[in-house]
């Protein structure tokens, strides 16, 4: 059998140092498309003096990293050898040195396979409790899956068929996109392999929140798109936020006005939540920070589904909810 080919794409802006990084770790990919999403920091210089092919995107436009990756894939498509497979990586992330490998002789022993994807590991877990959480977020089962994340290999030719990213998207690309591959016969699979190391550099509870409120945004949009039965995609997730994150708080305010203020000991349902999520996770310190974390960032992520909602009432279209 011939080999396939392998590109890579690699999106980012303001990255620095971990671009650099990102760059040299894809000596695996016969191409490497760099799309940059308005950087200052010199990134597309440190990107071309890497011998990357960069793409700048049109800053009057709204940047996405679906809008990234499709101008990456575009590249790939219009100019030079086109390949068989496409190595999607943020640029704050770095390949495994086995990965592509690895996950090249999946996607050749399984012609309907779509997508290879592996475990994401934080690079700096202990640097904060933030980033930990990010580390055990990575960590999702093993085989087969609904979606993948930013990192992952992916066929060309699965990618052709449902049309890419879709670029409206703020955040959730990807899982998005695994709908619509799965609903046209391909399948994903989580290999049980290291993939990518990643820097959230998340060290303030500021940057959780906007993170998970960017998650409930996704979800909510997710659900929009393709919440309707079989799928059901983001609906449980949504409901979830809003549940937790909105319904409980103002019901207990609620109640405290009209039957009294000691009502709003059922705010004590936070703590207990978090304790029994931080059960279900083993306890100790790693179960009680994910207990904690998940039920604090129902908060923000219900927040993030309001947005979103408000916004489709008022026909205005999100922007970024970044983090970092």
């Amino acid at each position: 059998m011939t080999a396939p080919r392998i590109a890579a794409v690699a999106i980012g802006r303001n990255e620095g140092e971990r671009l650099i990084r990102c760059l040299a770790s894809l000596t695996g990919a016969g191409r490497v498309v760099y799309v940059d999403s308005g950087s200052t920091d010199g990134s597309v210089a440190a990107a071309r003096a890497a011998g990357a092919e960069v793409v700048e995107l049109d800053m009057n436009l709204s940047f996405t990293a679906a809008r990234a990756r499709n101008a990456g894939l575009a590249r790939l498509r219009e100019t030079g050898e086109r390949p068989d497979l496409v190595q999607f990586i943020d640029g704050d992330c770095e390949l495994q040195p086995d990965w592509l490998a690895l996950a090249a002789a999946a996607l050749a022993a399984e012609p309907d396979l779509a997508v290879a994807c592996g475990r994401r590991r934080e690079r700096f877990p202990e640097a904060s409790v933030y980033n930990r959480h990010c580390d055990r977020e990575w960590d999702t089962p093993v085989g087969e899956a609904k979606a993948c994340g930013g990192d992952a290999l992916m066929r060309m030719a699965a990618l052709d068929q449902v049309g890419g990213f879709d670029p409206r998207l703020i955040a959730g690309e990807e899982p998005e996109l695994c709908v619509r591959l799965r609903g046209a016969g391909w399948r994903i699979r989580r290999l049980d392999a290291e993939m990518t190391l990643h820097d959230a550099a998340m060290t303030r509870f500021g940057q959780f929140w906007k993170r998970a409120r960017r998650a409930g945004h996704a979800w909510a949009e997710g659900a929009a798109l393709h919440g309707a039965p079989p799928e059901r995609h983001g609906v449980a997730q949504s409901r979830r936020a809003l549940v937790w994150g909105a319904g409980l708080p103002l019901a207990i305010l609620l109640a405290a006005l009209l039957a009294g203020p000691w009502m709003l000991a059922g705010f004590l349902v936070y703590p207990l939540q978090a304790l029994r999520l931080a059960r279900a996770r083993g306890g100790g310190r790693a179960g009680l920070e994910w207990g904690v974390l998940v039920t604090a960032g129902k908060i923000p992520e219900a927040l993030g589904v309001i947005e979103f909602h408000l916004r489709r009432l008022i026909r205005r279209p999100a922007g970024l909810i970044e983090y970092k």
